[in-house]
């Protein structure tokens, strides 16, 4: 699994308020939540980001209350992958359960920035920053948790093991 986009970048401590403001958890709508992603913290995210885009930040990504909606919002937007040095656990976790691939790397996540070009090969690892060619390792999940991931999340993922 790969994917390939431009860059949107954020710093540290990244809050889930911020990433998908209370005021619009009262939708079931993923698409209505998504064209509220990230608005209290970069307006425009929402009318810019494209299919397949990459999102970059900095230490301790999705802190804060415990919701889904943070990384849904993330994925229904069209991000393809969130690369952070470090991210909250429960963002970790509900990330991984709705299917977003995310992968910590401290040093892609200091060196890239916002509007380059980001390759990220999920099954080695790599990232590559297209505007400076530099590459980047970050620990890939191993093949379940990939198998999981491209299943779009552990619910569509138990479903077709059962």
């Amino acid at each position: 699994m790969k994917a390939s986009g431009k860059v949107f970048k954020y710093g540290d401590n990244v809050d889930t308020d911020v990433i998908i403001p209370a005021r619009y958890l009262n939708t079931p709508d993923m698409q209505e939540l998504a064209k509220h992603c990230m608005e209290d913290i970069d307006a425009s995210f929402a009318k810019s980001v494209k299919a397949g885009d990459i999102m970059v930040a900095g230490k301790n990504f999705g802190c804060g209350s415990s919701r889904e909606h943070a990384p849904a919002s993330i994925k229904a937007a069209g991000v393809a992958c969130v690369i952070a040095s470090t991210f909250a656990r429960i963002f970790y976790r509900n990330a991984l359960n709705i299917g977003l691939p995310i992968l910590e790397c401290p040093e892609a996540a200091e060196s890239i920035e916002a509007g380059h070009e980001v390759d990220v090969d999920f099954e080695t690892g790599a990232i590559t920053d297209r505007d400076t060619g530099k590459t980047f390792r970050a620990e890939p999940f191993p093949p379940f948790m990939q198998e999981l991931i491209a299943a779009g999340g552990l619910g569509a993922y138990m479903s077709k093991r059962v």
